[in-house]
């Protein structure tokens, strides 16, 4: 039952709320996630305390958590509680960096992949079960074990036996694991993809668009590497629709993509080869300024409007096919709006408040040394070990968490420590990156007011909204969130 204070009922004492102009509207945010767009004239009632209590608008304030003479404080700290359970949960996300050497050499790298020839750039199988032991002494109840490179099937037989390490240590205790995989393809063959499938390991590669854009951004100069990507596309998706009474589960493949230069004029001819390749869904990412992409960026690089106009026409062109009954979305909006409608934390680190830093994610890299995240990691093989967190031959759990790295990464994604963030409306769902404010600002607190990766969240919350506040169109993102 909402909470009524003594008083005049039709005078307005408003909570605490931020604001933003959506185009015509006024778009309103609490602290419990909270929203209400509202039109400029109900908006200006609202401030002036002069709001009718018999309107509808009045009716949905009181729901949503924004009137203080009305609160529904079980229902509202019930919400701000499920947004922000991952807080205690510890990191469930463990990447395995099990080589940095690759094949390919993609013109936005940001793993610090070398040479397929090197030596001495691959974990060893004592590394690798040292960094079993140190996932499953996670607090956190779900454990996702993801390797990743470098191209990680360059050190097959270490994969193999890390997975069925992590298997049998699954059986023998209380956590349920999940594996995964991201691989560019080149070394894959029958036996490994069905030996992943059979140990229920979810595949992941990159699609960057159309075979010429994709091989110009993933250079391989063994192959084709788009026609390699499709065709094993292809094999895990007819595995995964084929599947009947398997005695394990098969994921349907998923795809990145990496947003550069050269993609900005093809939106349409990169959402069509998604759908073309059976997807359901594709993730436009913005490119990072770390590691081989932050020394080419006047080369595959752009400025946040660039980015933000691709990906508007690219949400509009998804919208469009789903009018047409073609089922595609776009995953990052997809994320938002869980965050947004339905006040779930989708497990999307790079969002939280604070970060995943250790506490969500922990990277290990393949000579053992422990980061705050991959991107830490990233920046530590750039010669910078600002965001090594420990040892896998020295550290325990224990000394991850309590690193001053780690405390220093949450204090400095707290949004309430964040000048500029602490009134923004989209704080309710948004989040800061350490590594990323480090990498172009020399500080992991940053500067929000000229932070390219703040400028890009807040183009990318504005659309949402604007779309929001369209029938058509929202009905569509909605539907996003409901399957």
């Amino acid at each position: 039952m909402a909470i009524k204070t003594k008083g005049n009922k039709s005078k307005i004492k408003q909570y605490n709320f931020s604001w933003r102009k959506i185009k015509d509207k006024v778009l309103l945010t609490n602290e419990f996630g909270h929203y209400i767009i509202l039109k400029n004239e109900e908006f200006k009632s609202f401030i002036d305390g002069k709001l009718s209590n018999k309107s509808k608008t009045w009716e949905e304030l009181q729901v949503r958590g924004f009137l203080n003479n009305y609160m529904d404080f079980g229902d509202l700290c019930q919400r701000w509680q499920k947004k922000n359970s991952f807080i205690y949960a510890g990191p469930g996300l463990h990447i395995f960096v099990v080589t940095l050497r690759c094949n390919h050499k993609c013109v936005y790298c940001q793993s610090g992949a070398v040479g397929k020839e090197k030596n001495n750039m691959d974990m060893s199988w004592d590394m690798a079960k040292k960094s079993v032991n140190m996932a499953f002494s996670s607090t956190n109840k779900n454990i996702t074990i993801e390797f990743q490179g470098g191209e990680p099937l360059l050190n097959w037989d270490v994969v193999k036996k890390t997975i069925e390490y992590a298997r049998n240590k699954e059986k023998s205790g209380d956590k349920k694991l999940f594996l995964a995989i991201v691989t560019n393809f080149s070394k894959m063959d029958k036996e490994k993809a069905d030996y992943l499938l059979k140990n229920e390991v979810s595949i992941c590669t990159s699609l960057d668009g159309p075979e010429k854009l994709h091989n110009k951004n993933r250079i391989f100069h063994e192959g084709n590497s788009y026609k390699i990507t499709k065709k094993w596309i292809k094999y895990f998706k007819d595995k995964h629709d084929a599947q009947k009474n398997e005695k394990y589960r098969i994921f349907k493949p998923s795809a990145l993509l990496t947003v550069s230069r050269s993609s900005l004029n093809s939106f349409k001819e990169i959402i069509d080869e998604y759908v073309d390749s059976g997807f359901e869904s594709l993730f436009i990412r913005a490119l990072s300024p770390i590691g081989y992409a932050r020394a080419a960026w006047k080369t595959i690089g752009y400025n946040s409007a660039e980015f933000l106009d691709f990906y508007r026409k690219s949400l509009d062109y998804i919208i469009s096919l789903n009018k047409k009954g073609v089922k595609i979305k776009e995953k990052g909006a997809e994320l938002l709006l869980r965050k947004i409608l339905k006040a779930e934390d989708p497990g999307f680190l790079d969002l939280r408040c604070p970060c995943g830093a250790t506490i969500g994610q922990v990277a290990y890299n393949y000579n053992g040394e422990l980061y705050t995240c991959d991107e830490g990691r990233m920046v530590g093989w750039e010669g910078d070990r600002f965001f090594k967190i420990g040892d896998i031959e020295k550290s325990e759990y224990k000394d991850i968490i309590n690193s001053s790295i780690s405390k220093g990464c949450a204090i400095s994604s707290n949004l309430d420590n964040q000048p500029m963030c602490n009134r923004c409306a989209y704080k309710p769902w948004c989040g800061v990156c350490p590594v990323i404010n480090y990498e172009l600002q020399k500080t992991p607190w940053g500067n929000m007011i000229s932070n390219y990766r703040c400028e890009l969240y807040m183009g990318i919350f504005d659309y949402i909204f604007e779309l929001l506040t369209k029938e058509k169109e929202s009905e569509i993102l909605k539907s996003w969130v409901e399957e």
